[in-house]
């Protein structure tokens, strides 16, 4: 069977589109920025005010982390408290019956 795909014209022709498509690059070519592209990029000191620094970044990520630890301890304890709770009402089920 193996020779048969080897020696065939259908597998040169499948063989030939995958060279093809390795052959072309995935990106696109670099083009220069324009001058528009330029100044759309370059600093406005009229919106410098609004950008946000890396400090206060950062300590928005800390808080966010410390809240979504807080979030996942509490549902751990939910389910914690829950599932003890049902073995006490099994035990005690248990033993008045």
């Amino acid at each position: 069977m193996a020779f048969f795909l080897k020696n065939s014209s259908l597998s040169s022709h499948f063989r030939s589109r995958s060279q093809e498509a390795l052959s072309v690059p995935r990106r696109g070519f670099h083009i220069e920025l324009g001058q528009r592209e330029k100044a759309l990029l370059a600093d406005d000191p009229a919106i410098r005010r609004f950008k946000s620094h890396k400090s206060g970044v950062s300590k928005i990520n800390k808080i966010g982390d410390f809240l979504t630890v807080v979030v996942v301890v509490g549902c751990c304890y939910e389910i914690y408290v829950k599932a003890t709770m049902r073995e006490e009402s099994r035990k005690q089920a248990g033993e008045s019956a």
